[in-house]
């Protein structure tokens, strides 16, 4: 086994204290002679979320040697309160310790740079791995059998059962709800998240007329996994984005039958094909959909885009967005999103919740296709409550938009647990409702809207307001510490070291790639744009003290075996945003681990 270097793990420390461990704090001494993966996340991240259903495996097969704690480290003010860790830690299925970080103190411990980022510390106390992104299942499940291996033959391995114990059940008839949908016999049809099901509401919103899955993860036709967006289709079927399936189904009331009409079942990569027959093109989270323009749109959370699906020729294609995550307008194969949470069709305009911006945007057709425009919303770091003109007012992670009759969008502010209103006709933000608790969708019902209330498990009908409720504004930027960096030359490194029995796929070109750019673009004098190699020299510009460098880099790594015919290839990738203040004594090198450790 290659030696490594021998860094002693932090101390876990964590204001919020723990979770899914009975009440007991944990310390690294209670785990010592385990393997420890330390998964820092925040529940706002799609990306984290893939991470989270990529450790399921991993956790079930090597549950005697291996615990996985999850540190949970907030972006946004609202990820900071406990019972939303709490909440968050249910709807998405965490079967493992969770350690509440609140103010961000062991994930500074550790230099996390990202979300999410995966930490390994072997038996005794000392970590091997660090990994930035998604896909690195197979590289960490290779490296917890040397672990093993080396372990149990020094004696230092202890298997038995984890630390984890269940929280209690409670009883509801929806758990986490995240889309509703109204049907044309006027009840209504809701995503039952947390328990992969769609659950038939009467018109009152509140009876339970059926039940459709098993409440079993799967991909068959008695099951969802963790379904999400749903949208009545002309015929009177829905469409249900069945989200951590990476699928789109169709429900059709009348008949009870479930068919899968798009995806794989596989999570779409850089590199997989972005159009052709909806069946052989994989998906990334579908998270909401919407009929417009003779099509269903498809919030595609997982990668930062737009898909359509049309049913007259069965085919999937990516409509608008590059993949990077960021807040830019214009033509749609070139504008940028975040997670795309929300859609809501207008006759002139398809709305959408661009949740990780915390903005509200929309498309519209063009003399040469589509264009992009944001409503609200100023990019990644920037949030908060505040009312007013629409180039000043703040959202905060919103999931789900809703258009009104008379123009305007009513708009899930999900984390701040309000439900708001943008009018184009006087480019005004009111709110017109607060004390929700985590909405996520809107319906509307003559002259009620129906609220889905994720957080408090139930529908929730309000009487439209005449007038704005009245809100002290608050703003709000991320907490992450910026990184001071020195004036002038900055050299940028993304690690990456390939795993055991793997090395870099060069058979048909570059496997690696990097693209850098910058908020503003005139923090970097030189330096932006794509390229394949890990590491660039950037030039920070004069005069400009301080912005956010947008890194994403990808690397690809096969089996290094000439005689195997067919190597395993596995794709690892990862999204940074770091926020950066130019000073005399700032460092000149910014090294960011997406595999390995950084020297």
């Amino acid at each position: 086994m290659a030696s490594r270097a021998r860094v002693r793990a932090p101390e876990l420390t964590g204001k919020g204290g723990w979770l899914n461990t009975g009440n007991k704090d944990l310390t690294l001494s209670d785990l010592r002679g385990r393997i420890v993966v330390l998964d820092f996340w925040t529940f706002c991240c799609v990306n984290c979320l893939h991470v989270l259903d990529e450790l399921r495996e991993l956790e079930e097969k090597h549950r005697d040697t291996v615990v996985i704690i999850g540190v949970h480290s907030p972006k946004f003010v609202h990820e900071a309160e406990h019972q939303a860790v709490v909440d968050a830690v249910e709807r998405y299925g965490v079967e493992h310790p969770v350690l509440d970080d609140p103010e961000l103190a062991t994930w500074k411990q550790y230099a996390v740079r990202a979300w999410p980022t995966l930490v390994v510390i072997d038996p005794e106390g000392y970590v091997v791995a660090q990994h930035a992104g998604e896909g690195h299942a197979h590289a960490i499940a290779t490296l917890v059998e040397e672990l093993e291996a080396e372990h149990e033959a020094k004696g230092t391995l202890r298997r038995g059962d984890g630390p984890y114990v269940p929280p209690e059940p409670v009883a509801t008839d929806l758990r986490f709800p995240g889309k509703a949908v109204r049907l044309p016999g006027g009840g209504f049809l809701v995503s039952d998240t947390t328990r992969h099901q769609l659950v038939e509401l009467a018109e009152d919103g509140e009876r339970v007329l059926r039940r459709i899955g098993s409440g079993e993860r799967g991909l068959t036709p008695d099951t969802f996994n963790e379904p999400q967006g749903l949208a009545l289709l002309p015929d009177g079927k829905v469409a249900v984005a069945d989200t951590v399936n990476h699928a789109l189904r169709v429900f059709d009331p009348a008949s009870g039958t479930l068919e899968t009409v798009a995806g794989t079942g596989k999570q779409w990569w850089q590199g997989s094909p972005t159009s052709g027959p909806a069946r052989e093109v994989a998906l990334s989270s579908p998270w909401d959909l919407a009929w417009w323009q003779d099509r269903l749109w498809i919030a595609m959370a997982g990668v930062h885009q737009l898909w359509t699906y049309d049913p007259a020729t069965g085919t999937v294609e990516v409509a608008a967005g590059t993949t990077n995550e960021g807040l830019v307008d214009g033509p749609a194969a070139e504008a940028w999103f975040a997670q795309p949470s929300g859609l809501a069709a207008a006759a002139d305009r398809l709305w959408i919740a661009d949740s990780e911006t915390s903005a509200v945007r929309w498309v519209e057709p063009a003399e040469d296709g589509y264009v992009i425009r944001t409503a609200v919303g100023t990019g990644l770091f920037d949030f908060g409550h505040r009312d007013g003109a629409a180039g000043q007012a703040l959202l905060q992670h919103p999931l789900g938009v809703t258009a009104l009759p008379d123009g305007s969008v009513a708009i899930a502010d999900t984390y701040n647990h309000a439900l708001r209103r943008y009018d184009p006709a006087s480019g005004e933000v009111t709110t017109l409702a607060t004390d929700l608790r985590e909405p996520s969708d809107a319906v509307l019902v003559d002259d009620d809207i129906v609220v889905v209330e994720s957080a408090r498990h139930r529908l929730t009908r309000l009487r439209l307001p005449e007038e704005a409720v009245r809100v002290e504004a608050v703003a709000h930027r991320t907490q992450r510490a910026a990184t001071e960096v020195a004036p002038g030359a900055l050299r940028l490194e993304v690690v990456f070291q390939a795993p055991a029995g793997q090395k870099l796929d060069t058979r048909y070109g570059p496997s690696t790639r990097l693209l850098v750019s910058a908020t503003p673009p005139e923090l970097l004098a030189d330096g932006a744009g794509a390229g394949t190699d890990l590491g660039r020299e950037l030039v920070l510009a004069d005069g400009v003290t301080e912005g956010v460098l947008h890194v994403s880099a990808m690397a690809a790594s096969c089996d290094d075996d000439p005689d195997i015919e067919y190597p395993a290839c596995h794709v690892h990738q990862q999204d940074w945003g770091v926020p950066v203040t130019v000073t005399e004594d700032g460092v000149a090198r910014l090294g960011l681990v997406l595999a390995g450790l950084d020297a």
